[in-house]
């Protein structure tokens, strides 16, 4: 699909989306179809990214707590270790404090098999830094820490070999593409399914790259669900 297919969509999309005159839905039922999934083809969905300058001022890492509890504080596993679980291919065995044990991983921007856990990292697919940027510094700082150790989409968070994860950085696709050909599809879904459900915008740069990987990954999804 070429760039100007994937904007004639995107505006056709938001041409059917209704106006606030056609809009007097209960808020309630409005509210459930927030947390409803969203499938768009992935040059439809670029095209839904809102478009902004991107601001740096004042980002500090410690802005975004992350790896708190995680989502089960009883299972005794942070953010890092539950995401570890979730992606094993060889399931490890967990051991106290939840020290992890043998496990097998793939890290899929390299495409290599990974083992043990410790040689992996936990990628926020897009970097907390990049977040900021895009829209999370005028968010609480308990939405930063939602946003920091979100498990409620697969692709927010994922298990990397430390390696390609030091290599990106917070660059975002413009700047940095993971190293497998074979990677540049879903990671151009992922990265746009993660700016969806959290409603953070792109530059110019970064949307044009995105919009030239979709052309070139034509029957590709991009699914997300609505940040709470």
């Amino acid at each position: 699909m070429k760039r100007s297919a994937v904007a004639a969509a995107a505006l056709a999309l938001a041409l059917s989306l209704p106006t606030a005159a056609h809009a007097a839905v209960p808020s309630a039922l409005a509210a459930a179809a927030a947390v409803v999934p969203q499938v768009l083809p992935i040059g439809v969905a670029v095209g839904a990214l809102p478009l902004a300058t991107e601001d740096r001022t004042g980002y500090q890492r410690t802005s975004f707590r992350h790896w708190n509890a995680g989502d089960i504080p009883a299972d005794g596993c942070n953010t890092r270790a539950e995401v570890l679980l979730a992606e094993a291919v060889v399931y490890p065995e967990i051991g106290p404090g939840c020290t992890l044990t043998g496990g097998v991983w793939w890290s899929y921007y390299d495409e290599r098999e990974v083992t043990p856990a410790g040689a992996l990292d936990i990628d926020h697919m897009v970097p907390l830094a990049e977040a900021w940027d895009s829209g999370a510094s005028a968010w609480t700082a308990a939405r930063r820490e939602a946003y920091a150790n979100d498990q409620g989409q697969p692709a927010s968070l994922v298990a990397v070999t430390a390696r390609s994860n030091r290599s990106k950085a917070d660059q975002d696709p413009a700047e940095w593409l993971p190293p497998s050909a074979d990677a540049l599809c879903r990671y151009g879904a992922e990265w746009t399914a993660t700016k969806l459900r959290w409603g953070l915008a792109v530059d110019e740069a970064e949307r044009d790259r995105l919009l030239d990987i979709a052309a070139g990954c034509g029957g590709t999804d991009v699914e997300f669900t609505p940040a709470p």
